[in-house]
């Protein structure tokens, strides 16, 4: 098991009040700066990335960060419902009415993000199926976890996922600014303190405790997350519960998840990735400029508006498309169907394809 998820070692009160003078006070301080300078320039994922930045920062330092693994459990399984919460009956619908246009596309920007991991992994850029699951599309967070159950450096895919969050939502919101003539806002005000609905909040705090015992209990890959996306997912497309994620709940969970994940890089991860930041910048390149080219074909087939072809194909940051795309005159509805039919297909063979693609592979 990995450093940071392992639970702490029992430890004096001096020792208590050293630790979390000497570490935890200095990562809270500096993560919430950190996410206030990146909420300033709207930065996507900043109640991820400010964290996961100050955990790397500490560690770099020379201070160990030990994360307990029930807290970090328990973020996943926050996570698990956040994803399972887009899972309506609504997108259902939309998926099975134009099916065909949603497996080609979704299809299309999975294959170009596995030859471009490909390329990355054969020329060793990044090691072995690193390289594939930091490429595939899909919510960053849940690749980054997913992709440590299956033998993949998630500091690296960590790295690359993240990267191209910022890097396709930066494009993104850029191309529909330029086609809405400057409307579009990349940003929306967060309600930290608004009263939640109870009820629902009762039930999605069961849903998460639930899920990250079973998936504890049958040793999954990523366990607590994936059992609760399934669960929640049925229980919210049949409308058997409503799930309420304050904001303050969400923070802390992206906390968590941050500081796990930055607990894990060290001064040899850092140098490495940093090796490697030009070639994976101009791959991430190549794959907007890809899905720039399937949403010119998915216009010409379909009929859709340019924007709404764009955003649909855009690889990844589906909770920055979604703002994007509730802030322009696009068809919200197919963008995100297409966004988390295409989500749902990487969970799901997400550890088939990297593997089959590392085993035909010279790595």
């Amino acid at each position: 098991m990995n450093s940071a998820e392992e639970p702490e070692e029992p430890a004096s009160a001096d020792g208590g009040k050293r630790q979390l003078l000497r570490i935890w006070l200095p990562l809270l301080a500096l993560s919430i700066l950190l996410v206030i300078l990146m909420q300033l320039v709207a930065l996507p994922a900043s109640l991820l990335l400010g964290p996961m930045l100050a955990s790397i920062l500490i560690v770099f330092s020379g201070r160990r960060i030990t994360m307990p693994r029930l807290p970090f459990n328990l973020a996943q399984g926050v996570l698990g419902c956040l994803i399972a919460r887009t899972m309506t009956w609504p997108v259902l619908q939309e998926i099975a009415a134009d099916w065909m246009i949603f497996v080609g596309g979704v299809l299309s920007v999975v294959f170009a993000s596995i030859a471009i991991g490909w390329v990355l992994a054969r020329y060793q850029v990044l090691p072995g199926t690193t390289a594939i699951w930091g490429a595939f599309p899909g919510a960053a967070s849940v690749m980054t976890l997913m992709s440590a159950s299956f033998g993949a450096d998630m500091r690296l895919v960590a790295f690359m996922q993240y990267t191209r969050v910022v890097i396709v939502t930066l494009v993104a919101a850029t191309f529909a600014r330029f086609w809405t003539g400057g409307a579009a806002q990349t940003a929306v005000p967060v309600y930290w303190f608004a009263e939640p609905a109870w009820g629902p909040l009762a039930q999605t705090l069961a849903l998460i405790l639930i899920g990250v015992f079973f998936g504890r209990w049958l040793k999954l890959p990523a366990g607590p997350m994936l059992a609760t996306v399934i669960a929640g997912s049925v229980l919210n497309v049949t409308g058997l519960i409503e799930i309420e994620l304050p904001q303050i709940l969400l923070a802390i969970a992206y906390a968590t998840l941050g500081w796990g994940i930055g607990a894990r890089f060290d001064r040899a991860v850092i140098v490495d990735a940093g090796r490697a930041m030009p070639r994976v910048i101009a791959s991430i390149l190549a794959l907007v400029a890809i899905c720039g080219v399937l949403a010119a074909l998915l216009v010409w087939l379909t009929g859709i508006d340019p924007l709404s072809a764009y955003l649909a194909t855009s690889p990844g940051g589906a909770d920055s498309i979604a703002i994007i795309s509730a802030s322009t005159d696009v068809d919200v509805a197919f963008v995100m169907s297409m966004q988390i039919a295409r989500f749902f297909f990487v969970m799901a063979l997400g550890p088939i394809l990297a593997k089959l693609v590392a085993k035909h592979s010279r790595f």
